[in-house]
C-alpha cells in the first residue's frame, strides 16, 4: 500500500513547514496549504487518510470545515488551536475533531497521535450507510440483515469507496490505494471488481449501492 495522505490546513507558515517537514520524514505523503477553502478543495480531489486542522483560519473556521468533512466522510481529524479551554474542547469535539493539540506542542506528541488516528480508523467503528453496514474489524459487510462475502481485494475497494460515501474517486486513485500502485492503462482489473462487488450487494437486495462516473471514477452513494 502507498503511503498514509496527510492534509495540513495551518495559516502559520513556519508552522506549516515544520509539519509538513516532520511528517514527511515519519513517510507520510503530505499535502499542506494555508487556506481553509483551499484545504477542502484538496481533501474533495485527494482523499486524504487524515486532516490536521488550524482551528483560527482567516477565511473559514476550523470548526466549519471540520463540520463539513464530517458531514461528508469520516475522515479522522486533530485540530490545532491555541485555546486549550473546556468549552473550546466540547465545541471541537461537536464539530466533529477526533482529537486536539492545543499549542504550544511537541511534534512527538502530534505524531503519536496521529498514528493512534490511523490505527483506528484501520481498525475501524462499525460504518452504516442506509442499509449497508461495514464492521472493518472483522472486515464483515451486511445489507440490511444479511451477511454479503466478498474476496479480500473487494472488500479492501468497497471500504475504501465507504471513506467519503458520494465522493468520486478516481480510477488512479483507487488503483494507488487498493492495489498499491497504478495498473496498466489496458487492465480492467478495476471494473471486474466494481462488478462483483455490484452483483453480489444486488443478490442482497442492494441496487444502485455504487455509482459510476463516466470518464472519472466511481462512487459509494451516501
Amino acid at each position: 500500500m502507498s503511503a498514509k495522505r496527510i492534509l495540513v490546513v495551518e495559516d502559520d507558515v513556519d508552522i506549516l513547514r515544520l509539519l509538513s517537514r516532520e511528517l514527511e520524514d515519519a513517510g507520510f505523503e503530505v499535502m499542506a496549504f494555508d487556506s481553509g477553502m483551499r484545504g477542502l478543495s484538496a481533501v474533495r480531489e485527494s482523499s486524504p487518510d487524515l486532516v490536521i486542522l488550524d482551528l483560527g483560519l482567516p477565511d473559514i473556521s476550523g470548526q466549519e470545515i471540520a463540520r463539513r468533512l464530517r458531514h461528508t466522510g469520516n475522515i479522522p481529524i486533530i485540530i490545532l488551536t491555541a485555546a486549550d479551554e473546556v468549552g473550546t474542547k466540547v465545541e471541537m469535539l461537536n464539530a466533529g475533531a477526533d482529537d486536539y493539540l492545543a499549542k504550544p506542542f511537541h511534534v512527538e506528541e502530534l505524531l503519536a497521535r496521529v498514528n493512534v488516528q490511523l490505527r483506528k480508523r484501520s481498525l475501524g467503528a462499525t460504518q452504516k450507510i442506509g442499509e449497508l453496514t461495514i464492521d472493518p474489524a472483522r472486515r464483515q459487510v451486511f445489507w440490511a440483515a444479511e451477511e454479503v462475502r466478498f474476496s479480500p481485494r473487494e472488500y479492501e475497494l468497497l471500504h475504501y469507496l465507504a471513506g467519503q460515501p458520494g465522493r468520486v474517486y478516481s480510477r488512479k486513485e483507487i488503483e494507488q490505494n487498493v492495489w498499491g500502485e497504478e495498473l496498466p492503462p489496458s487492465s480492467n482489473v478495476v471494473d471486474v471488481h466494481i462488478a462483483n462487488i455490484r452483483g453480489k450487494l444486488r443478490d442482497a437486495g442492494g441496487f444502485g449501492v455504487i455509482r459510476t462516473v463516466r470518464g472519472v471514477g466511481y462512487a459509494l452513494k451516501s
